[in-house]
């Protein structure tokens, strides 16, 4: 279904919406953005990269009064800084020829006072992570009292994170009879208690990750390790002249570390993570997306924050805490209908939860060695 075909929307939004290079809508686009512009409630399972941003955005854009209500309208809510700061360059891209629309980020490991700043302009939609909207409340610097549209976004991610008691609080302080929408990858116990107490009759929807729409990713997994394992990315690196790799570790020290390794080695990379203050975590990010990095190395602070429609290979060079995070990482790539590649580096003592992870996401996910030239070559079995 083409944008165009939605009844309700303006000229405004259709031309942003052009502008971003979307004509299509994805299915939980087609799906959400009638049901939230009726103002009825939605609680919606979809994969990750497929366009849940527009989906709500829309709707929270085209609802807005600019001229009668000069306080915040509408909270949305998100687990990490970097996914704050995405969704708030993507509502403002949709507002683009909407006059007099704003948006205001408030997240924390920034300074109170740009945010105050901002609030003091009366924005429509605020863009938030939980505990620094709490921050704000208490210093009675952020009012949400008269919002009627509250949208938790990767809710599953959020309180699995522990804001549970958090997004509570948030939750209790608006008016009862406020528009609930929840999006998350999985429902889990949290996020059913979660649309239990503050949902009213809520849609329900699925978007399941069908062969037609499931990303189109062409998934590795070899079994190196010790100095090899970093030769063989360095290997497939320069084999494959990718043009924008993102590489997940789990732990500060290794990001920093393989980072450092890369540049040595004349590979161009940067990295980000938990202990980098905000202001250099938004340069790295802002370089990355606009191609000025070809690698980036992360933690998994970065798993849900990046929005970029070309990353050419996700490289798991350690092996994810548990599945979802796997399934989060390589959803970086292969993201708006494009290809895209992964590689799973493992011990030979992780085979097991090799064979876990394949049964559990059905995966296809083709077992290869590497050779010093960088040629990935099958192997018979895991």
């Amino acid at each position: 279904m083409n944008f165009h075909e939605l009844p309700g929307i303006s000229p405004e939004i259709l031309r942003a919406v052009e502008d971003m290079g979307f004509s299509q809508m994805t299915e939980i686009q087609e799906k959400a953005i009638p049901v939230m512009m009726s103002g009825r409630e939605i609680i919606a399972k979809a994969p990750t990269g497929t366009g849940k941003t527009c989906a709500f955005g829309i709707p929270l854009i085209q609802r807005a009064d600019l001229k009668n209500s000069p306080w915040i309208q509408a909270v949305v809510l998100c687990p990490t800084r970097e996914l704050c700061t995405q969704i708030v360059d993507e509502l403002r891209a949709l507002a683009k020829y909407t006059s007099g629309l704003r948006v205001a980020a408030v997240y924390g490991g920034q300074s109170m006072g740009p945010q105050i700043e901002a609030l003091k302009k009366n924005p429509q939609i605020v863009v938030a992570t939980p505990g620094r909207l709490l921050d704000h409340m208490k210093r009675r610097t952020i009012q949400i009292g008269k919002a009627t549209t509250v949208v938790l976004d990767e809710a599953d991610e959020m309180l699995d994170m522990g804001f549970f008691k958090d997004v509570r609080k948030i939750l209790d302080s608006l008016p009862k009879k406020q528009q609930m929408v929840m999006f998350s990858a999985t429902i889990s116990r949290e996020v059913m208690d979660i649309g239990w107490l503050y949902q009213r009759d809520a849609e329900e929807i699925t978007v399941r990750p069908v062969e037609e729409s499931r990303p189109r990713i062409t998934q590795y997994c070899c079994c190196t390790t010790g100095r090899k394992r970093f030769e063989d990315l360095l290997a497939i690196l320069k084999k494959e002249e990718l043009d924008r790799v993102l590489i997940f570790c789990n732990t500060k020290y290794n990001t920093s570390m393989i980072c450092d390794m890369l540049t040595r080695r004349g590979i161009p990379a940067q990295c980000i993570h938990g202990d980098m203050i905000q202001k250099d975590r938004n340069r790295v990010m802002a370089k990355f997306k606009e191609g000025g990095i070809p690698v980036m190395v992360a933690t998994d602070v970065a798993a849900r924050g990046i929005d970029v429609t070309d990353i050419d290979a996700v490289v798991n060079y350690d092996f994810p805490q548990d599945n979802e995070t796997y399934v989060h990482r390589i959803g970086r790539t292969a993201r708006a209908r494009k290809e895209g590649v992964s590689y799973l580096f493992y011990a030979a003592d992780e085979r097991t939860r090799l064979k876990n992870l394949i049964r559990y996401t059905r995966f296809d996910i083709s077992p290869v060695s590497v050779t010093e030239d960088g040629t990935v070559s099958p192997v018979e079995e895991l």
